[in-house]
């Protein structure tokens, strides 16, 4: 099953040993995080960074090419979702794109908007 971060899920998984050996054991790892994402994850200054960077290492990281973004962007207008930010829309894309799977996020509900108008099975689940 493919699992997809958001920023927020790369922030409290960087903090929780325990949350991501849970993931290990459930097959859930190495997950996707797009590349847009690292933007609201990380500062740029790698004392505060420390942890996500550790936790980013073993991702696998995925370039947004032209087909995600315009999935991204069918999937803010089609859901009404205007307020939802463009990297959390790219989330969503990316594991539509991935064939569906589940997303970990702090804040399900504008994804699970999103998620619903996709072309695969997708779960938002609060980590």
């Amino acid at each position: 099953m493919t699992t997809v971060l958001d920023a927020h899920a790369v922030a409290v998984l960087s903090r929780s040993r325990q949350q991501v050996a849970e993931l290990i054991s459930r097959g859930q790892w190495p997950p996707l995080v797009p590349a847009d994402v690292l933007t609201e994850c990380l500062t740029g200054d790698h004392r505060r960074d420390f942890h996500p960077n550790r936790l980013l290492r073993t991702c696998d990281i995925r370039n947004v090419t032209e087909v995600i973004a315009r999935h991204a962007a069918y999937l803010r207008t089609s859901a009404g979702q205007d307020a939802i930010s463009a990297t959390d829309a790219i989330v969503v894309a990316l594991a539509d794109h991935a064939g569906g799977g589940v997303i970990l996020t702090s804040d399900p509900d504008g994804l699970t908007a999103l998620a619903s108008r996709g072309l695969h099975p997708i779960q938002v689940a609060r980590v």
